[in-house]
Formats: structure tokens, sequence, C-alpha cells
């Protein structure tokens, strides 16, 4: 059987929600919460065990990429769509055929320094890259294997891919 190829991800979170000093502190952490049909499918469909993670600040000033995650489970369903005190409940998931899942991430390292949407945008090696695009707002995405490199190194970062 033919080895995967790793994929790259960006992933939004609101760092009141859960920050990379959050997952720093838990070392793996559900991504839970998800609720657009396209977020779920990358994770359901194309996320795998090994996979690496920008680990993006939304909603924060400035945004801007803050570490580095690794996607450490297969998918499985969130358990917080069948809890009915849970902000993400949703009464239509049925347990024998739940509509969200999830995967969990694990910490691998955090930027000295965040990297800006600013610096992001304002980088030319970076066109193409679906968080620069006016109106992304999609919080999980794929992203290209040389502009994950390319923000490792405009974050001083210590971690290479291989």
């Amino acid at each position: 059987m033919a080895r995967r190829t790793r994929r790259y991800w960006l992933m939004k979170s609101e760092p009141n929600a859960y920050s990379i000093d959050s997952l720093e502190r838990d070392q793996r952490a559900e991504w839970d919460g998800i609720r657009n049909y396209q977020a779920r499918n990358f994770m359901r469909d194309e996320m795998a065990v090994g996979d690496l993670v920008l680990f993006y600040h939304s909603n924060a000033k400035p945004p801007g990429v803050v570490g580095v995650a690794r996607v450490a489970s297969a998918p499985y369903p969130d358990p917080t769509q069948f809890q009915k005190r849970s902000k993400y409940f949703d009464e239509t998931s049925k347990r024998d055929d739940p509509r969200w899942i999830l995967v969990d991430v694990e910490f691998v390292e955090r930027f000295s320094d965040l990297v800006s949407l600013d610096t992001l945008k304002a980088d030319k090696r970076l066109e193409g890259m679906l968080v620069v695009k006016k109106g992304q707002r999609l919080s999980i995405q794929p992203v290209e294997k040389k502009h994950f490199e390319r923000v490792l190194t405009l974050a001083k970062a210590t971690m290479r891919v291989s």
C-alpha cells in the first residue's frame, strides 16, 4: 500500500475560546465545534494523523499564525453535537448518523512572534494562500507545502518540514 503524502492545513481559533497557550498547556485537544460543512469535510475526508497545522488566532488584534500543531487522531464524532447544554448542540444530528466530526490536534511549536495577517498578505511568496484571499473566512483550510514552509521561515520556527 502506498504511503499517503503529508498534507498541510491552517486552523483558526479565537484566542479567547482556545489559544496556542491552551494547546501548549494541554498538549493535545479535540478540535470541536466545527459547524461548517466544508471545514467538516476537510477533517472527515482529507486530514490524517501526522498532517501539520498552522495554528491561527482569528478575531484577534492582530490576527495571525502563532504556532504549529499536528493532527493526532483519525476523525470521529464531535460529542458536543449531542450535549444539550453545549452551544454546539445539534438536535438534528443522530448518534447512529452523526453530522459533525472532529480530529484531535497536538502541540508542536509556539512561535516567538505572531506572523500577522498583514505580513502574510505582504509576502509575494504567499500569493494564492487561501487565508490571504479577500473574503476567505473558512476556519479550516488546506495550505500548500511551499506556503507552509514560507510561514515557518517568516516565524523563525525551529521545526522544519521533511
